[in-house]
């Protein structure tokens, strides 16, 4: 036990580094961007004196070091500041958005993980069959059709052609589930079919590689049936690789979410993260682009002690 939660120890440690060098580059990389967050705000017509009275007030005159060590303890803090453009709490602007993009990524992960997996155990057992082939050939187009191109058939298929759902996910704190559900359904969609193929094939590779195993054909010598095999013997080694790649897939989720949410007007995280790159709004960039990196790393983090406490042999070490 001290084995593992030493190991679960330098994980959590390690994030904790990979975030705070997200925030370094993060930071770096707004200040390299050319032109004046605040010749942008107040327009090409703004005199000198209004420019500099502006990054006086907004701070950008102060030395990079201080505005990142400023910027890093509010979020450390839970200060995520103020927004350069609308002067609204970042928090403010973000909060209902967090829990829309968590709800649209938690109900494309509802759909597409069980599924996944189903598809990606039946294609190893059945391997080589019409079925595999058929799933293996639906997997490769899935990978190969870009993501947007989807969400864009989508929109003309199932809601120009057929106006089965709506076209454009307007998302408000009064709606019910049922009908939040319903118009998150094309996005969700969308991002299902990116994440689905990757989740598939990896558990069919994993479960096929484990079914050519010598305790995989003392099991079938002794009689065992094919779902006892699959459950019993196949599926507990195979825990670890593909909970690291349904991690991977769920982070792609969240993070992914950007051009559905564009594309959709889902109101997101990643909407709010575009619409803040046109206005040069620098702070909730920072803050959509940290809160992406952080759910990212999170999840790493957590298939990470999963696959450590799913492993016997981390579990039994000699």
């Amino acid at each position: 036990m001290k084995h593992i939660l030493q190991l679960i120890a330098k994980r959590i440690a390690f994030g904790a580094v990979t975030l705070f060098i997200i925030s370094l580059i993060l930071f770096v990389g707004v200040e390299l961007l050319p032109g004046d967050a605040a010749q942008s705000i107040l327009g090409r017509n703004a005199t000198p004196e209004n420019v500099a009275a502006l990054r006086e007030e907004l701070g950008l005159n102060l030395p990079p070091v201080e505005r990142y060590l400023s910027w890093l303890g509010g979020i450390l803090s839970g200060d995520l500041g103020r927004s350069i453009v609308t002067k609204r709490e970042i928090s403010d602007l973000i909060g209902t958005r967090i829990w829309n993009t968590l709800f649209l990524a938690g109900f494309a992960a509802s759909i597409a993980v069980p599924l996944a997996l189903g598809l990606g155990v039946l294609a190893a057992i059945y391997r080589n069959s019409i079925f595999d082939r058929t799933v293996n050939v639906a997997a490769l187009i899935s990978i190969s059709v870009p993501e947007f191109f989807l969400c864009y058939v989508f929109i003309l298929w199932l809601s120009v052609s057929l106006g089965i759902f709506p076209s454009i996910s307007k998302i408000t704190p009064d709606l019910d589930l049922f009908e939040r559900t319903y118009r998150t359904i094309l996005p969700a969609v969308a991002l299902t079919v990116g994440v689905l193929a990757y989740m598939m094939r990896m558990t069919r590779a994993t479960i096929t590689n484990l079914l050519a195993r010598p305790y995989i054909q003392m099991a079938r010598l002794k009689g065992a049936s094919p779902g006892s095999i699959i459950i019993r013997h196949a599926l507990p080694n195979a825990l670890a690789p593909i909970i690291n790649v349904v991690a991977l897939s769920l982070a792609y989720l969240v993070v992914g979410v950007v051009v559905v949410e564009v594309i959709f007007l889902y109101p997101g995280v990643g909407q709010l993260l575009v619409d803040s790159v046109a206005r040069r709004d620098v702070t909730v960039v920072q803050t959509c682009s940290m809160f992406f990196a952080l759910v990212y790393v999170l999840l790493n983090l957590f298939a990470d002690i999963l696959a450590i406490v799913s492993n016997p042999r981390l579990l039994h070490p000699r």
